[in-house]
């Protein structure tokens, strides 16, 4: 296995972090399932935060998705997955299908079970525009957008439940 495949399987996202989270806390999250190799904490201007956990041990990276996907931290739902887009072994294995041709193209793209369907978009509509439009709504974590029987709909999927029921009650 190279080094780059190693360090992928012992990666974290985490995504759905609060605006004000401290890499401190970060570590105290994951520090009980192994050694934690780098924290690489991203705050954008507009939360949720999200940070890259490495570990040093793969099998301790799959214990913390285990234990913390879904987790709720400071009335925030954790997203913790694999960082490049990876699921673990336990995890629904639909997300290696074709998804990439519609996600963020040199970015993580991951499908969530908190989606949207959009209706009526114009024919010039692109899986970005969907995406840019839809994340003033929340966390955005996958877009695509289908051109069929003469219209064009979309699929959007947010990190959180309260991201995707605020888009699908405002844009409704």
């Amino acid at each position: 296995m190279s080094r780059s495949s190693s360090k992928a399987s012992r990666t974290l996202y985490v995504g759905n972090l609060p605006g004000d989270i401290r890499e401190r806390e970060v570590e105290d999250l994951f520090y009980k399932y192994g050694p934690i190799v780098d924290i690489d904490l991203k705050i954008p201007p507009r939360p949720p935060g999200y940070a890259f956990v490495e570990f040093e041990d793969p099998y301790d990276a799959e214990d913390a998705i285990e234990g913390r996907d879904g987790y709720n931290f400071d009335g925030h739902r954790l997203r913790v997955e694999l960082a490049h887009g990876g699921r673990s072994q336990s995890s629904s294995s639909d997300r290696h299908n074709s998804y990439s041709s519609g996600g963020g193209r040199g970015g993580v793209s991951r499908r969530s079970d908190y989606r949207v369907f959009v209706t009526g978009l114009p024919s010039s509509a692109s899986w970005q525009d969907l995406k840019d439009h839809m994340r003033r709504a929340g966390d955005v974590c996958f877009s695509q957008v289908f051109r069929e029987n003469g219209g064009t709909t979309g699929i959007v999927d947010y990190t959180n439940y309260d991201d995707m029921k605020y888009a699908a009650n405002k844009e409704a």
